[in-house]
């Protein structure tokens, strides 16, 4: 290895992405480096914030693979049939799955109704009720935190069981991921020393037992990079699939486009290039799980929470994807 290009790529980390957790690099499905910092250690478990989405993902195609999930092409309110809808002309009636997956549902809410939802009892529900309007069906309308829920209750409704446990069994325990429990807030406070956290194992949820769909996951670096190594090992993890390289294609392919910042989506992974060889899963502070099939790279990296964080992206092609690049050592 080239010790003088990690010590650069070390310095540039330190100076311009000064949040950074750890890192993991995975070359040709061996580990190529691991690294903390900020007093972190390969045992720090961070909240990954909306790399939880991509997780959601993975666990939908999980539940078609196994017959619990019928289409994406279902109506969302088939999955909730006690929900009665009052106005008549309401989009909401023709809102798919499909929809939810790529960011193409419409909601009611101008500006997210935050306090409301951190305080409501039944994250589903209030996801539910914010759902459809008068916007357009099909158009990209990115919801951080309200609205992904709603695929938390599909999952537990067609599966019969909790996110988390389906999770543990489909994914995380097959992955030899660790994620100990479900949490529960009970305060801002605790919420808030959560998200700074760095020793909390499990999975956010609210009191009636749904885990957050679009944050509130918390895994380490080498949890991440195998998450991305599944996806680019096509599914399989030691000889078993885990989930179907079909659903692998097709949520790493454009279906919808955040035309504001120019950037293709698919099924809860961004896009990072036209040609579809490069995808990752990105949450606020820099949080990345990134894939590239044509270099059969993963690069994995967890991230202290703080605003604006910069473009972890630019990062890994700039600076790391260069120093793994089999040509250049």
């Amino acid at each position: 290895m080239n010790q003088e290009k990690i010590t650069e790529l070390e310095k540039t980390i330190c100076r311009d992405y000064s949040n950074t957790a750890g890192i993991v690099v995975l070359k040709n499905g061996r580990t190529e480096y691991e690294n903390y910092f900020n007093g972190c250690t390969s045992n720090c478990r961070i909240h990954v914030y909306s790399v939880t989405k991509s997780i959601l993902s993975i666990l939908i195609g999980i539940a078609l693979d196994r017959g619990y999930i019928k289409s994406i092409h279902q109506k969302v309110l088939d999955f909730f049939p006690e929900y009665t809808v009052t106005n008549t002309m309401d989009s909401i009636r023709n809102i798919t799955l499909e929809n939810l997956l790529t960011m193409t549902a419409p909601y009611k809410y101008k500006f997210a109704p935050y306090l409301k939802y951190f305080t409501s009892d039944d994250w589903v529900k209030f996801s539910l009720e914010q759902l459809g309007g008068k916007g357009q069906i099909g158009k990209f309308r990115y919801a951080p935190l309200i609205g992904p829920d709603l695929l938390s209750g599909i999952l537990a409704k067609t599966s019969g069981c909790s996110v988390f446990a389906f999770a543990s069994e489909h994914l995380f325990s097959p992955l030899g991921i660790t994620v100990e429990k479900n949490i529960i807030f009970h305060s801002k406070e605790e919420q808030m020393a959560f998200n700074s956290a760095t020793d909390i194992s499990g999975w956010v949820s609210d009191e009636a037992g749904n885990n957050a769909a679009g944050w509130g996951l918390t895994l380490s670096p080498a949890d991440m990079a195998k998450i991305g190594q599944l996806y680019l090992n096509g599914g399989m993890w030691e000889g078993r699939e885990i989930v179907s390289k079909s659903w692998i294609d097709e949520s790493t392919k454009e279906h919808s486009r955040w035309k504001k910042q120019d950037l293709p989506y698919g099924y809860l992974w961004w896009l990072c290039d036209e040609n579809a060889n490069t995808f990752a899963a990105m949450g606020d502070g820099g949080n990345t799980i990134y894939v590239n099939k044509e270099k059969n790279l993963v690069v994995s990296i967890a991230a202290l929470f703080t605003p604006k964080a910069k473009d972890r992206i630019g990062l890994i092609k700039e600076y790391i994807e260069p120093v793994f690049d089999t040509g250049s050592l």
